[in-house]
């Protein structure tokens, strides 16, 4: 029996470790077929045990994976019963017929998944999984903005904290905001916090949008010359680029779009050669289910989605740590935005 040398993965569980038997690595073959062009072969003793044990817990606690695009291949493809961008997420929380959710992305994600299911049991595996953009702005700083500009509806993007949803009209994606800003019927909007995407929005319609000075700290690392260095050294390569990126940069791209937006695209084009801009664990697990595409790889990577491994999905599991908790009166609240968010082009693909 093997006993081999994991990655820091294992440090996050302590001394805990799981073994790789020849009934694991049996259990675990179909998912390793999968993801071994972006998973070296040689690592999968140290993901599989857990994989295996995560399946078993899911079952006993009758719970479901919620994952976002930007986690590893190993969660992405190894234990995730669903996966999607933000909108996706929000709309499979409402769907899921489980006792427990377990969000693997960050802590916003699971607190709209709580807000949106207050009898579940919630859990995000690592509770400082945070987000940049969800940081820069609180409720107080709505409310101030509110008091500004008086009848002035708010949009907020998804990513944002309860407190802020709480003030907010409608909640927003990157794949919906266009259509979110425009189904208000209004002139002039305050679109809450990303100031990338509030710019990217403000040019596809003639709603005006009062922006906020928050920022990505991923996609803001991005630049037009970066871009421009892909093209120059992967002649042909195709561009996709998220919506938080700057300005410059999705001027350099061929396609803006959502997370779900650019697998769409890839799927829909099937282009020779690809880069996606944004985080780069994305490439890795939509490089999966395309091995016809060559996918160049930036490696921008966000610390907050990184803080989410297997070992500590198991032990959220195990031990149904850490669940997350919104007073039932803000949470009353802010599902109102999310709820209208979610009445926005029903039905639509994200």
């Amino acid at each position: 029996m093997s006993d081999p040398t994991l990655t820091s993965e294992a440090l996050d569980f302590g001394s805990f470790r799981p073994e790789y038997t020849a009934a694991v690595a049996a259990a675990t073959a179909p998912i390793l077929d999968k993801v071994k062009g972006v998973i070296p072969e040689i690592e999968w003793p140290a993901h599989a045990p857990y994989v295996a044990e995560i399946q078993r817990l899911k079952k006993e606690r009758n719970a479901v994976v919620l994952a976002h695009n930007y986690m590893t291949p190993q969660i992405f493809h190894g234990v995730a019963d669903l996966a999607g961008d933000s909108l996706a997420l929000a709309r499979m929380a409402t769907e899921v017929d489980a006792d427990v959710i377990v969000l693997c992305g960050v802590h916003f994600m699971a607190e709209t998944a709580k807000i949106l299911n207050p009898d579940k049991t919630v859990l995000i595996p690592d509770p400082k999984a945070g987000c940049s953009l969800a940081s820069s702005i609180t409720g107080a700083d709505v409310r101030l903005l509110k008091e500004r500009y008086p009848g002035v509806p708010v949009v907020s993007y998804v990513n944002t904290t309860a407190d802020v949803k709480a003030e907010t009209d409608v909640c927003c994606t990157s794949s919906n905001a266009v259509e979110v800003v425009e189904s208000l019927g209004v002139d002039r909007v305050i679109f809450l916090p990303d100031q990338y995407l509030g710019k990217y929005v403000a040019a596809q319609t003639d709603v005006e949008l009062i922006l906020w000075q928050g920022q990505c700290e991923v996609h803001e690392r991005f630049t037009g010359e970066e871009v421009r260095r892909y093209r120059d050294g992967h002649p042909g390569v195709v561009v996709l680029a998220h919506p938080e990126c700057p300005p410059d940069v999705l001027q350099e791209a061929d396609y803006v779009g959502s997370t779900s937006g650019m697998i769409q695209h890839v799927d829909d084009a099937r282009p020779a050669k690809v880069v996606m801009i944004t985080e780069c664990s994305m490439s890795d697990n939509v490089a999966v289910n395309f091995p016809d595409v060559e996918f160049v790889r930036p490696c921008n990577l966000c610390p907050h989605m990184q803080r989410i491994t297997l070992p500590k999905i198991l032990r959220s599991l195990q031990t149904l740590e850490h669940e997350v908790v919104v007073e039932p009166e803000l949470a009353a609240r802010a599902r109102s935005s999310v709820e209208r968010m979610l009445q926005v082009g029903r039905g639509k693909k994200g």
